[in-house]
C-alpha cells in the first residue's frame, strides 16, 4: 500500500475551516474520494490555530497512486485555500492497524 502525504502551511484559521467543510461536503456527496482518486482511505488532519494541514491518501497499487496523484495535483482546495503547499511525498505503508 502507498501513501500520498501532502502538507500545507500558513493558512488563516477561518480559511482552513471553510476548506475542510467544502472537502467534507464533497466527500459526503460522492460517498468517498473525488472521481479519479481510487483511494482506499483519505485522512485530512488540521491545526487551524497554527494554519497547518496534512492530507494522507492511501492507495492499493502503484497504478492507483499514479492516477490519484495526477488528479489531486490538478485540483485546488475549495474556499480560500489551505495556505502554501510545502510538501508532497510518496511513502510506503509498512504498518497499518485499527483499534
Amino acid at each position: 500500500m502507498l501513501a500520498r502525504v501532502v502538507r500545507w502551511e500558513g493558512a488563516d484559521a477561518a480559511a482552513l475551516e471553510a476548506s475542510a467543510a467544502g472537502i467534507r461536503q464533497q466527500v459526503e456527496e460522492s460517498d468517498g474520494p473525488p472521481p479519479g482518486v481510487p483511494a482506499k482511505r483519505l485522512l485530512i488532519l488540521q491545526d487551524a490555530a497554527a494554519g497547518k494541514t496534512v492530507a494522507i491518501t492511501l492507495f492499493e497499487t502503484e497504478a492507483d497512486y499514479a492516477e490519484g496523484d495526477a488528479t489531486l495535483s490538478s485540483m485546488s482546495p475549495p474556499g480560500d485555500g489551505m495556505g502554501q503547499r510545502v510538501a508532497v511525498e510518496k511513502l510506503e505503508v509498512v504498518v497499518e492497524a485499527e483499534a
